[in-house]
């Protein structure tokens, strides 16, 4: 139930916000009920303005590895606030900033500091189409890269069909550039391309989809893409906003051993802070003004609050031992909710890779593509989601939304959540 504050707070804001809300994301329409009002955190837990207390699993949605309210990234943001909010010019922290993303990510050669991951894949995409001279693009079917226009777009009534706006505003004849295709079907992706290699721009993809709960790519299909992209001329895009530092220092792209030309990145990059950015090869970089005609620009972006907490974030989980334990407290987890849920004959299972994991009310024993997610059922999902609550847990208010992991999350928190699965399980 949601509490008499978070009601009043909801009530008033729908008079000043549409929905209530500042991002779709945050409504509880996928799962019912009013959404809660925050106003503390620390360490794994969120505080509502009730003063109830949850284990948090959606963790600014990724960003937060280090848990709530960190000691250093606080106190790196304490400093920064000492010399300055913004100058609006460069600073010698985006200079460090920048190098470390290179230095850590060997894809990436040069990259460019955004706001937001949105503005990031925009961009990415820009310059992809600047660099080979061509329009068409092609995205997956439930990877999600950002509200730009050319890319709310679903998939019409088949696999190879021009992209149709998924919503109101975007023109139908904008996003007929842009070609969705099944995720994690390579045939489908060979077949497009031998009738129309040469006309695609770019290739973007979320390498792990995280944003139709979490998907992870089969074995051969990201490197098909690569082999695909290389015959035909093609920019490869991997959308690492999510994936990016998350699941492994090195992002997905070290995970599976597919480099791309270029990678959009977030969250982790500003420790909790609006930041984006995106890289690639050097040739493909110096697209972009003032080297090149590929406009791209931005009055916040290297903001010097959000570098600040960057460069302390990625310092701080250089230690291959941070990424190791957050592997295997997630693996804990999803093995023990599977446990939970087999032993009260619940159809159920999970998927993870380093600190992101997904659960699907699946009879399906792997959940691979977005048909197989979207016939999972959502109507226990949203019963699980309220007993969870109930019980202290705070999940994502969407059956289609990944989950987060932090190293602030010990043994405590995992038999409590797991406590907690027992009785949402028992229930349904």
């Amino acid at each position: 139930m949601t509490g008499a504050n978070s009601q009043r707070l909801f009530h008033e804001a729908q008079a000043y916000i549409p929905g209530g809300v500042n991002s779709p994301v945050r409504a509880f329409r996928g799962v019912g009920g009013n959404p809660l009002f925050f106003k503390g955190s620390e360490g794994a837990y969120l505080i509502d303005v009730d003063e109830n207390r949850y284990i948090d699993y959606v963790g600014a949605w990724g960003p937060l590895i280090l848990g709530h309210g960190n000691k250093k990234i606080v106190g790196a943001i304490t400093e920064q606030l000492q010399h300055g909010i913004g100058y609006g010019a460069s600073t010698e922290a985006e200079v460090k900033l920048a190098k470390k993303i290179c230095e850590v990510v060997p894809s990436i050669e040069k990259v460019r500091l955004t706001t937001s991951g949105t503005e990031a894949t925009m961009s990415a995409i820009r310059v992809a189409r600047g660099f080979t001279g061509r329009d068409e693009i092609v995205k997956f079917e439930g990877c999600y890269h950002g509200h730009s226009d050319g890319l709310l777009v679903k998939a019409g009534s088949g696999a190879l069909t021009l992209g149709k706006p998924d919503s109101l505003g975007v023109p139908e004849d904008y996003t007929k550039l842009t070609h969705v295709l099944p995720y994690n079907c390579i045939t489908s992706a060979e077949a497009f391309f031998s009738q129309n290699g040469d006309r695609i721009a770019c290739v973007i993809i979320e390498p792990i989809a995280g944003n139709m709960n979490l998907v992870t790519p089969l074995p051969g299909f990201l490197e098909g893409l690569r082999a695909l992209c290389d015959k035909h001329g093609v920019v490869l895009i991997f959308d690492e906003v999510m994936t990016g530092f998350r699941v492994a220092l090195g992002g997905a792209q070290s995970v599976y051993q597919v480099s791309p030309d270029m990678t959009c990145l977030g969250k982790v990059i500003g420790g909790g802070l609006p930041i984006g950015a995106f890289g690639g090869k050097q040739e493909i970089m110096d697209m972009i003004a003032p080297l090149g005609g590929v406009y791209q620009a931005g009055t916040l972006s290297g903001s010097p609050l959000a570098v600040a907490a960057g460069i302390c974030m990625l310092d701080s989980i250089s230690d291959p031992k941070i990424h190791k334990d957050l592997a295997e407290t997630t693996q804990r987890l999803m093995d023990g909710l599977k446990e939970r849920a087999k032993s009260n004959n619940i159809p159920f299972t999970t998927n993870h890779v380093g600190g992101m994991f997904g659960c699907f009310f699946s009879e399906e024993e792997t959940v691979s593509t977005y048909n197989q997610v979207m016939s999972c059922n959502s109507h226990s999902f949203q019963k699980y989601f309220h007993f969870m609550l109930e019980q202290g847990v705070y999940l994502a208010p969407s059956a289609f939304e990944a989950g987060f992991m932090s190293i602030a999350h010990q043994e405590v928190e995992i038999t409590a959540t797991l406590n907690a699965a027992e009785i949402a399980f028992s229930k349904l």
